[in-house]
C-alpha cells in the first residue's frame, strides 16, 4: 500500500509542477505535500529531515531567482539601481494585471511586460536615451523570463529529489 501512495505522490507533485509556469506556487505545493506525507508516514522513514530542508531551500531560492531576475537583466542591460528597482516592482503589478487581463499564461506575459515597461519608464524619466530605455526594459524583460524559467527547472529538481526518494532507501 505504501508503493500506492508514494505513487500518487509523485502523481501529485507532477501537477503541482506543471502549476509553475502560469506562475502560481507550485514548487511550494510539492514542499508541503511532501512534507505533509512525511509527517503522515514518519514511521515507514521515507523521507529524511534532509531531504525536507533540502526541498525547502530548493523552493526559496526559486522564488528568490525569480523575484530579482528581472532586476538583474535591467542592470545587466545598462540599467541604474533605480530601474532595476523598478522592474520587480513592475514585475508584481504585471503579474496581477496580466492574470486578469490575458487567460492561462498571463500571469508570467504581464510580468515580463511589467518588468520591461517599469525598467523602460523609469530609465526614460531619469533621463535616458529611447534607445538605452528600451534595452534597459529589454533586459529585464528577458532576465524575468530567464528567472521563470529557471524557477521551473528548480521545480524540476525538487519533483526529480522527491521522486527518487519516495522509492530509494
Amino acid at each position: 500500500m505504501l508503493y500506492f501512495w508514494s505513487i500518487l505522490l509523485v502523481a501529485v507533485n507532477a501537477f503541482w509542477l506543471i502549476l509553475v509556469p502560469f506562475a502560481l506556487p507550485g514548487n511550494w505545493l510539492m514542499v508541503i505535500t511532501t512534507a505533509l506525507f512525511a509527517w503522515w508516514q514518519w514511521e515507514n522513514g521515507i523521507f529524511s529531515v534532509y531531504t525536507l530542508i533540502g526541498i525547502t531551500v530548493l523552493a526559496l531560492a526559486g522564488e528568490i531567482v525569480e523575484f530579482f531576475a528581472g532586476a538583474g537583466g535591467a542592470k545587466k542591460a545598462g540599467a541604474g539601481w533605480p530601474g532595476a528597482i523598478a522592474a520587480v516592482f513592475g514585475a508584481v503589478f504585471g503579474a496581477i494585471f496580466g492574470t486578469f487581463v490575458i487567460p492561462l499564461l498571463g500571469t508570467i506575459i504581464g510580468a515580463c511586460l511589467g518588468t520591461g515597461l517599469a525598467a523602460a519608464g523609469v530609465e526614460m524619466a531619469m533621463g535616458k536615451s529611447s534607445d538605452a530605455s528600451l534595452r534597459s526594459g529589454l533586459g529585464a524583460s528577458m532576465g524575468h523570463l530567464v528567472g521563470s524559467m529557471t524557477k521551473l527547472t528548480i521545480g524540476a529538481a525538487i519533483w526529480l529529489i522527491v521522486a527518487v526518494s519516495a522509492f530509494w532507501p
